[in-house]
């Protein structure tokens, strides 16, 4: 009876024989296509020029495609500027048009027969249903027709030339450009898959999100990173303060300020009255390119960075001791101080201190904020709870992301799964329960989606939002997993061997075939034929270092896509490609500008290395979706069956 009642459902949406056994046909095509191409990134922390020119040049692939369509038929400067214009149509054409002059419509009828060959290459893999519905709808009946019909056929030769000369006398051809070269952006990837970490260190971490909320497939697993703002977001002041510090420590005031509208004058104000003796220089912001300071700010934003420092570490302290659950007591430092002799205490150890000027810190209660400073939290919270902007960005994490990501025999997560010393999964505990390898995953989900839309004035939210701030810095947090966060050290304590931060486990077991394919298999993927895919950890190409770990079953693909992390790898970050013919990594260079792009024709040098190859290539039969698919073919002729079988009348 159930059965008979859903496939009367599926007859409203497929009412008759012919109905169903059409869609059944159109489903068993699909299932022959190639798979999609999926692009996998990671820690992208505010690049946003680089990030956008890899998106715009398919890491590479579309630059391929125009060497594979043209060969030799054309000149290398002819190629580049062709893949530019395709990059960036809009700027890239008023360059040609000043070049060109009076000559303009010739050069328009020969690039545009160019972008119609290109388009036609990258949309072949796809059912012409899926390319219509991503046509620009004002070009949509055009692009449709030089697609699909062939100057080469004697009949068609003057249509497809009619077509081309119109648009161009009807002076449509720079929108036409544009609509032609975003779709070709548009059809070479598939899917994109970022494994964290979008935000902090660059300037443009709210235009990365910017693009992400509109993007045509994209999903998103939670970096550390990320998990800071969602939870800054969600009212966590401890959060909060760390977002602020970080943003200041690389003098990224860009998003802060002119992304979510922030506004950190009343904290610069306290700044100025409380640590206007102080020169602050321990605070000093590290240099930002992209956003460079006048010298006479450095002192002011080193003053802020200061004493959001001191408020964070406060408002730490007041945290852990409400929670005895998180076991992270010894971070708390700042009752270890004795300002008389200079010196702090950490695990048992006396150090002397860099800085030992601190105006707003009780001896007897050092914990306790100021009103001063409490006026400064209550504003800067105001600023983030109220902030639409933000507000947008953050569930676009929730509606296309989560803590990980099962996918096509891909396991995505940012940075770890905690594990024991043997590498077997580590049991977290969680409001009394215990919790490891998925369920820990999922739990920890199910607690952030909560806190974030929960009433702001439910007890639970606290709970919540204090697990947040857990995951940024907590040692059995999945996306930090290290013994403790020495941030009150590196900027306190000369010895650098305070400065170490001890890893989980997982990181030791990374390059561990046995514990990788446990972990798979923990997640319900086939660990002999899967992969795990991380971020994270910088991968130190420069010296040797590969980002293919455990004999090919995890990929490792942090490649510093942040500038603070290239004198680190030695590149500028790496794409993840998973293309029907298999696996592909490729490794960037710096990119210089997208002006360079524009002008010179100037692309990211990327290098490709093939990870895995497939002898077959894949079809969408082979995917997830391929899946979904099959299971809605068989339940189509199940509803075929009824209908020949009299159990369901068609409706005529």
């Amino acid at each position: 009876m159930r059965d008979i009642k859903y496939l009367q459902l599926l007859a409203k949406s497929f009412p008759s024989i012919s109905a169903a056994t059409t869609e059944i046909i159109n489903l068993e095509a699909i299932l022959n296509l190639p798979k999609g191409t999926e692009h996998f990134l990671t820690d992208i922390h505010g690049e946003y020029e680089a990030f956008r020119h890899v998106l715009k040049n398919a890491s590479g692939v579309i630059r391929k495609k125009v060497e594979m369509i043209f060969g030799h038929t054309l000149r290398e400067s002819e190629k580049r500027e062709l893949c530019s214009l395709i990059y960036y149509p809009k700027e890239k054409l008023k360059i040609i048009k000043q070049r060109e002059g009076d000559d303009i419509d010739d050069w328009y009828k020969m690039v545009l027969v160019r972008l119609v060959s290109v388009c036609g290459n990258v949309s072949s893999k796809y059912t012409r249903s899926k390319v219509r519905k991503a046509l620009p709808q004002e070009f949509s009946y055009i692009i449709q027709e030089l697609l699909h019909e062939s100057s080469a056929e004697p009949n068609k030769q003057d249509y497809i030339s009619s077509i081309i000369s119109s648009i161009v006398s009807t002076k449509r051809a720079d929108q036409f450009i544009e609509a032609i070269s975003n779709l070709i952006q548009r059809l070479t990837i598939d899917s994109l898959h970022i494994i964290g970490d979008v935000y902090d260190r660059g300037s443009g971490a709210h235009l990365i999100m910017d693009i992400l909320s509109d993007y045509h497939n994209v999903d998103i697993q939670w970096g550390n990173h990320d998990i800071l703002w969602i939870g800054a977001a969600s009212g966590s002041e401890a959060c909060m303060a760390n977002v602020v510090r970080v943003s200041l420590r690389y003098a990224n005031l860009a998003t802060l300020e002119e992304g979510y509208g922030i506004n950190l004058m009343p904290l610069a104000t306290f700044a100025m009255d409380v640590y206007g003796s102080d020169n602050c220089s321990l605070f000093k912001p590290k240099a930002n390119e992209d956003e460079p300071i006048k010298s006479k700010h450095i002192r002011m934003i080193s003053q802020m960075h200061k004493a959001i420092a001191v408020i964070q570490f406060k408002l730490e302290g007041q945290l852990i001791s409400r929670n005895s659950e998180f076991e992270m007591e010894s971070r708390n430092l700042l009752h270890k101080i004795n300002l008389e002799r200079g010196v702090v205490e950490v695990e048992g150890k006396e150090y002397p201190m860099k800085d030992t000027f601190f105006p707003t810190i009780d001896p007897s209660d050092p914990y306790k904020l100021t009103e001063e400073e409490k006026e400064v939290v209550s504003s800067l919270m105001h600023y983030f709870l109220h902030s639409e902007k933000l507000d947008k960005h953050m569930r676009c994490f929730f509606n296309n992301g989560s803590l990980y990501l099962a996918r096509n025999s891909n396991l995505l997560f940012h940075a770890s799964v905690p594990l024991n010393e043997d590498g077997s999964l580590k049991k977290v505990k969680i409001s009394g329960q215990y919790y490891g390898g998925k369920s820990l995953f999922d739990k920890i989900d199910k607690i952030v989606r909560k806190t974030y839309f929960e009433d702001r004035f439910s007890s639970r939210r606290l709970m919540g939002k204090d697990y947040i701030w857990y995951l940024w810095c907590g040692p059995c947090s999945p996306l930090f997993d290290k013994a403790k966060m020495t941030t009150f050290e590196r900027y306190f304590i000369s010895d650098k061997e305070t400065h170490k931060e001890q890893k989980g486990y997982y990181y030791y077991f990374k390059d561990n075939k046995e514990v990788c394919e446990m972990i798979l298999k923990e997640f319900g993927l086939n660990e002999q034929q899967s992969h795990i895919i991380n971020g994270h950890i910088p991968v130190k190409t420069g010296k040797g270092e590969s980002p293919i770990k455990a004999g090919g079953k995890l990929l490792v693909i942090d490649g510093g896509y942040s500038k603070a992390y290239q004198p680190e790898t030695g590149i500028a970050g790496y794409t993840l490609i998973y293309n029907s013919h298999g696996l592909l990594i490729v490794q960037h260079q710096p990119f210089v500008s997208a002006k360079k792009a524009i002008i010179d024709g100037d692309d990211i040098i990327s290098e490709t290395t093939v990870v895995e190859f497939n002898n077959k290539r894949m079809l969408v039969r082979d995917t997830d979706i391929g899946s979904q698919l099959k299971s809605q073919i068989e339940d189509l002729m199940a509803l075929v069956n009824a209908y020949r079988s009299g159990e369901i009348k068609e409706a005529f």
